[in-house]
């Protein structure tokens, strides 16, 4: 048996689930810690300004503010906790909630007098970066209007006497704090909500990567159905032909050529089982039930029809799946497996290996082989379409079968050299999208 471990490898990016786009919930999220540090900032600001330099503050109302940001904030959190996707329309509410809370906070405090209407600048940015052009104009809008009302309606500023004529100063000091307050925020949480829109990006250009691939598979489905279907006619006219034949006198006479029948006949017939058994994965074949096995009998089945269609006898097998259990036969999946085996003898191989153990619910199939190996090239493109290191023309689709059959059973693939000399290919498949009562599911 070979060793289990190799290098290099690449493992093939697992693909996005559709459980919808995450990346409000995560912006949500950073407008919930945004708001804690308002809350806090907020709460140093005021035990300053009211207990260290004695300037009289309506603490009673401004407390209130301050339980109200804290119930938005748990109100927040209970949101996300729902693991549904945050839309606009609520990052927009959250965000004119906080503009609300920050307008009675300035109104309580000197209105537009107060260094600290400065930070209107910080939602405005928030929601221009996090939301479209529209959003963005209300919040400008928002803004601006509260900014307006703050330079007619406000609680002025009370201070004790021995700070009347530093009132200037004083606020040149809060500008100060507050742009630095502002460039610290905006910077920090800029930066995390681009982060996740590239996130989200990402997750868009692999979906997106899997559908073309998916019609790259549905084309070749087709293919595959019409030149079955156009290769069954000759293929019975030839067969019809080597009959005729074997019964002529003269083939008779000649042993050697009888036999030559016999084999071409041979081949013929298994060139009608692969034809038949490609239409019946593409659903040709009507009225058949799904075919029920166990684990253990379908890989020994597999094995044993690989090894007498080849003709290799280099292949070693061995089967540590444990206690057996049942599963549908699902004919992609045994092609799948059959390519693994015959991209590791084409490379060449001299010896294959395959190993089959249970993982907790997954089934886990590794296929090593003492061949060269994969280029390092294309290991970091290994799974796309004519992708191949035999250098033949249309070649490479093997792989690429396979990591989108494996995928839409919802398992991994990891490809890669072992350190000895040779390739490994290892799959790893949920034992409940095999079952009889998940199986539908997965493949749907």
């Amino acid at each position: 048996m070979f060793p289990a471990d190799m290098t290099p490898a690449a493992r093939l990016p697992d693909w996005p689930a559709a459980d919808g786009d995450a990346t409000g919930s995560k912006n949500m999220l950073q407008l919930v810690e945004l708001r804690w540090l308002a809350v806090f900032g907020q709460v140093l600001t005021i035990t300053v300004v009211h207990f260290g330099l004695g300037i009289e503050l309506p603490l009673p109302m401004m407390a209130m503010v301050l339980v109200a940001l804290v119930v938005l904030n748990v109100l927040s959190m209970l949101r996300l906790q729902a693991r549904r996707s945050v839309t606009n329309p609520e990052l927009f509410l959250s965000i004119s909630l906080d503009v609300a809370a920050l307008t009675a906070q300035l109104y309580l405090s000197g209105g537009a007098t107060n260094p600290f209407i400065s930070l209107y600048l910080l939602q405005v940015v928030l929601t221009a970066v996090l939301l479209d052009m529209r959003w963005s104009l209300a919040i400008l809008a928002l803004t601006g209007a509260c900014y307006l009302l703050l330079i007619q309606f406000y609680i002025p500023f009370v201070l004790p006497a021995e700070l009347e004529g530093q009132l200037f100063r004083l606020h040149l000091q809060g500008l100060v704090v507050c742009f630095l307050l502002d460039s610290v925020l905006v910077s920090i949480f800029v930066a995390r909500i681009r982060r996740n829109l590239a996130h989200r990006d990402e997750r868009l250009a692999a979906l997106r990567q899997q559908k073309a691939e998916e019609d790259h598979i549905v084309r070749m489905g087709l293919l595959a159905s019409g030149a079955a279907h156009e290769l069954g006619t000759p293929l019975a006219t030839v067969l019809v032909l080597l009959g005729d034949w074997r019964r002529m006198a003269v083939f008779k006479e000649h042993p050697d050529l009888l036999q030559d029948i016999e084999e071409a006949e041979a081949a013929i017939l298994r060139c009608k089982t692969i034809v038949t058994g490609v239409l019946t994965s593409a659903g040709e074949v009507r009225g058949e039930a799904p075919s029920l096995t166990t684990v253990k009998t379908f890989l020994d089945d597999l094995v044993e029809e690989w090894r007498a269609a080849r003709g290799f006898t280099g292949l070693t097998y061995r089967n540590d799946f444990g206690e057996d259990m049942p599963i549908i036969s699902d004919p992609a999946l045994k092609q799948v497996l059959a390519n693994i085996l015959d991209n590791a003898q084409e490379a060449p191989a001299g010896r294959i290996h395959l190993a089959v153990r249970r993982e907790d619910d997954h089934l886990s199939l590794s296929v090593e082989d003492d061949g060269p190996g994969f280029p390092p090239d294309m290991l970091e493109r290994v799974g796309r379409p004519y992708q191949s290191s035999k250098g033949k023309t249309g070649g490479g689709l093997g792989l690429f079968l396979v990591v989108n059959v494996v995928r839409k059973l919802g398992g991994t693939v990891t490809v890669g050299n072992r350190p000895e000399g040779g390739a490994r290919v290892a799959l790893r498949l949920p034992l409940a999208a095999l079952a009889v009562g998940g199986y539908d599911e997965y493949r749907g």
